[in-house]
């Protein structure tokens, strides 16, 4: 799943993951991505950190402690490449931490580290 307000943030990662094979969701925001996730069962989520309405922060937050979502890896995506944001991307529970603009191969590398493996 891919949650990003940009709808070209959400179009190239599509593009790039359907071509490898890959079933993606998207979601403007995160209450969109909220109300999707119980129906999809996402195997991965990749969110954008700012996004109106619900930040990425806060949607991380919201998978992380629900029990039935817990275990699904979250990846941060921002334009932000600070310590700072990192951190906060961290003690939100997030798996990963990608700057913008990623590459196909950073796409494919944190689903093979974080789905793939398991």
């Amino acid at each position: 799943m891919v949650i990003d307000d940009s709808k070209t943030i959400r179009r190239t990662a599509e593009t790039l993951l359907k071509k490898e094979g890959y079933e993606v969701v998207t979601a403007v925001d995160g209450f969109e991505a909220l109300a999707k996730i119980s129906d999809l069962q996402p195997h991965i989520i990749f969110v954008d950190i700012m996004m109106p309405r619900l930040d990425g922060y806060q949607t991380c937050a919201l998978i992380k402690n629900n029990q039935n979502f817990r275990h699904v890896p979250v990846v941060m995506l921002s334009s932000k490449d600070g310590l700072f944001d990192k951190a906060r991307g961290r003690i939100c529970g997030s798996d990963q931490y990608l700057t913008k603009p990623f590459t196909r191969e950073e796409l494919l590398d944190a689903i093979r580290s974080h789905v793939d493996a398991h």
